[in-house]
């Protein structure tokens, strides 16, 4: 109802929860990787640290070896199918940010709020792997849950038990070794995995312990030689630069993460990485897949529905692949859009990644 009053409408804000992959980065998606099988299997072939050993006469017989043991590991990928309805009768009202005195156009702005679900229901599933990866270089285990907190998918890749170690005394406590429970961890990364650990992904309240340790910040100050370095900088995908720290026999970048979600049994806002964890790996050696699968399907999209379909979201490059559709009911007056994919993170290089549990919690 219009009266006397005068009004001007501004531009409509838009609260974007957007998703930073900062975990799900470290990664690789080769085109290899995506699939429509079933399941998946990788075969894993591993090097020991052998040297050759001395014969005593020159007509002694060749020492054998053999170079053609591998292990293959079979694994069924998780699912996940997000579909939103669009009813013809909600579109006759007006969308954020619309002139509330011009009538509305149906079909755009169904198409409008057909993108806009799209892209909710791809947060949703970029979100969700980001937790798979979170959870892998954690614990080296997947456990997916539901609402209830029932555990609908479960993987162990065994990693070993020493991989990820709690500190015998708690940071921060008296009587705590930062800088050996790393170089403890990092020696035996390198003595399984065969690699140089060079990176560290701190937990909030990890990093603030790490930095206020009266050793730590000597090492830290390079007035007199040159050991480490704090020059926080923020480098894209949610994680942040803290500099880089030399431990032992290797240079670590250190990196402190933010990423949050929200937890569908509690529905508290929840860290991807538990803020008192410190998770170490190698640039160069931890080889860490993510697997994806599409949904099966046996028709295409029905034309009436294809002006409402985006492009496939899909690519390498974008490390995502999700399979697309959408569908009108017979009378025309409601619209689903759907959007799913089989993703796994995979740590194949598992014996070059570790966690350290430093023992503080929220």
């Amino acid at each position: 109802m219009s009266n006397a009053i005068t009004k001007r409408m501004i531009n409509a804000y838009y609260q974007n929860a957007e998703i930073m992959p900062f975990l799900t980065g470290f990664f690789q998606s080769p085109p290899q990787n995506y699939h429509n099988s079933e399941e998946i299997e990788l075969d894993i072939e591993r090097e020991d640290e052998e040297i050759a050993i001395v014969v005593t006469d020159l007509s002694t017989g060749y020492r054998a070896n053999v170079a053609d043991m591998f292990t293959n590991k079979r694994m069924k990928p998780p699912i996940y199918k997000e579909k939103s309805p669009i009813n013809a009768f909600d579109l006759i009202k007006r969308e954020a940010g619309q002139n509330p005195f011009q009538d509305p156009n149906f079909q755009a702005n169904a198409i409008g709020r057909a993108f806009k679900n799209f892209r909710l229901l791809e947060k949703k599933i970029r979100r969700a792997i980001e937790l798979q990866a979170a959870q892998v270089l954690q614990t080296g285990t997947l456990t997916l849950r539901d609402s209830n907190g029932t555990a609908l998918y479960t993987i162990d890749f065994q990693p070993k038990a020493t991989h990820f170690p709690t500190s015998g005394t708690t940071w921060g406590q008296t009587g705590d070794d930062k800088l050996g429970d790393l170089q403890s961890l990092s020696n035996v990364l390198r003595a399984d995995g065969k690699s140089s650990s060079d990176l560290l992904l701190f937990g909030e309240k990890a990093f603030e312990s790490f930095i206020d340790d009266g050793k730590v910040q000597a090492r830290l100050d390079s007035r007199n030689f040159s050991v480490g370095q704090v020059a926080p900088e923020m480098r894209g995908n949610g994680g942040t630069f803290q500099g880089f720290i030399w431990i032992g026999n290797y240079r670590f970048q250190m990196w402190t993460y933010d990423g949050r979600y929200k937890d569908p049994q509690t529905g508290n806002s929840t860290r991807f990485l538990d803020t008192g964890k410190v998770c170490m790996l190698s640039s160069q050696s931890s080889r860490l897949d993510l697997t994806f699968g599409s949904i099966p399907r046996i028709a295409p999209p029905e034309s009436r529905a294809l002006p409402f379909l985006p492009p496939r979201m899909s690519g390498s490059a974008q490390g995502m692949d999700l399979t697309t559709n959408a569908w009108l009911t017979e009378d025309g007056e409601q619209l689903f859009v759907s959007a799913g994919t089989r993703p796994l993170t995979i740590p194949t290089a598992i014996d070059t990644i570790g966690c350290l549990d430093t023992g503080l919690t929220e």
